[in-house]
């Protein structure tokens, strides 16, 4: 039982990372310090994506399942979680590495968003001193 809970609990943290590395971005409009949580997250995913490297957290919830006595997956989390629900049947590597493009993309997007939102504070703050 504690074992099945433990992977139930490592397919939510590798989830949640996976949001968090794609649009965590937009936490850092609010809260600054992120960016150093963030950008190396994003890094790690998009890397993992389009390498084609099985994210350490897979073979960990597999384990946990195994010892749960519950049938494990082959593949990746994505694989296995996402792609069903978000692209169609048989992910190729192009898609992969597309899709680790889009990390990249997105997060360049937020970025420059929280950069010019940095400057008119900046400005701001001039403007008021």
């Amino acid at each position: 039982m504690l074992y099945a809970i433990a992977a139930e609990a490592v397919l939510l943290l590798h989830a949640a990372f996976i949001l968090f590395a794609l649009a965590g971005g937009l936490l850092v409009l609010r809260w600054r310090w992120l960016v150093w949580l963030h950008l190396p997250a994003a890094g790690w995913a998009a890397m993992v994506v389009t390498a084609g490297w099985i994210c350490p957290l897979t073979p960990m919830e597999q384990s946990l399942r195994a010892l749960a006595g519950q049938e494990g997956y082959d593949g990746s989390f994505i694989e296995h979680y996402l792609v069903m629900l978000i692209y169609p049947p048989g992910l190729t590597r192009p898609v992969q590495i597309l899709l680790g493009l889009l990390v990249v993309v997105v997060n360049i997007v937020i970025y420059v968003m929280v950069w010019r939102k940095r400057g008119r504070l900046l400005a701001e703050a001039g403007r008021a001193g």
